[in-house]
C-alpha cells in the first residue's frame, strides 16, 4: 500500500515510521526544508521518502504521485492545510481514502466529504470518547466517526437491565444498516457470530450510520 503522510510533525513522523515498518510504501511531505533534512537523518525514517513539499501546492502534490496514493492522511497542526490538502487529494488525484487530524474540536464539522474527507480523528473528541466508555455503562459512547460523519463506532457496556443481555445476535433487532464489529469480555475480544450470547457487563462495539442511532439506543439500552 502506498500511503502520503502530509505533516512532519511528531504525528506524521510517528505514522511514517510505523507504516514503514510495516512494509508499506511510505512518503512524507514536509514543508519547512530545515525539518525535512532533519527527518531524513532519522534512522526510525529511513525506509521513508522524505520530501520537502507544502500540501496546500497542487504542483508539488503532482510531483509526489499523489495519484498512485492508496491512503492520504493529513496531519499537520493546522485545520486550513488539512483541509485544503483533502480536498485536493480527493478532487484532483482521486485518492481513495482520505484521512485528516482535526486540531480545533469546533471545526469538526467542517471535516467531511464536501473537504474529501473520509475519516477525521479528533484527538480531543476521541480522548473524551475513551473516558466515557471507561466509566459509562448502559450508554452508547461515539469513538470514531466514518465517511464524513455518516457512519459512526459506537461501544456500549451492556447495563444489568439492557434488553440485549442473554441474547444472542441473531436474536437482535438490529438495523439493516448496522454491524455489531465486536464484544469485548473478561479482556477477552470475542468474534461475534449469530449464536454469541451477550451477557451484561459486555462491551459491545458497533458499526452504525448517523440515522440509525436512534434504534440501536433501543436495541441496547431500551425505551
Amino acid at each position: 500500500m502506498r500511503v502520503v503522510v502530509i505533516g512532519g510533525g511528531n504525528v506524521g513522523t510517528h505514522m511514517a515510521s510505523d507504516l514503514a515498518k510495516g512494509g508499506h510504501e511510505v512518503v512524507l511531505l514536509e514543508r519547512e526544508r530545515a525539518v525535512a533534512t532533519r527527518l531524513r537523518a532519522k534512522e526510525e525514517l529511513a525506509g521513508v521518502e522524505v520530501r520537502v513539499a507544502d500540501g496546500c501546492e497542487l504542483s508539488r502534490l503532482t510531483e509526489a504521485q499523489l495519484e498512485r496514493a492508496d491512503v492520504v492522511a493529513a496531519v499537520t497542526g493546522d485545520d486550513g492545510p488539512n483541509l485544503v490538502a483533502s480536498l485536493l487529494a480527493k478532487q484532483e488525484f482521486g485518492v481513495p481514502r482520505v484521512i485528516a487530524r482535526v486540531n480545533h474540536p469546533k471545526n469538526q464539522w467542517l471535516f467531511n466529504e464536501t473537504w474529501g474527507v473520509d475519516v477525521s480523528v479528533s484527538t480531543p473528541h476521541l480522548l473524551t470518547a475513551l473516558v466515557e466508555e471507561a466509566v459509562s455503562v448502559g450508554t452508547l459512547v461515539r469513538l470514531l466517526q466514518f465517511e464524513g460523519g455518516k457512519a459512526h463506532l459506537e461501544e456500549v457496556t451492556l447495563a444489568p437491565t439492557s434488553p440485549a443481555a442473554g441474547t444472542s445476535l441473531a436474536d437482535l433487532v438490529l438495523p439493516r444498516t448496522c454491524s455489531v464489529v465486536a464484544v469485548i469480555r473478561d479482556e477477552r475480544v470475542i468474534v461475534p457470530r449469530g449464536d454469541t450470547v451477550l451477557d451484561a457487563g459486555d462491551e459491545v462495539l458497533v458499526l452504525v450510520t448517523a440515522e440509525d442511532d436512534d434504534a440501536l439506543h433501543k436495541v441496547f439500552i431500551g425505551d
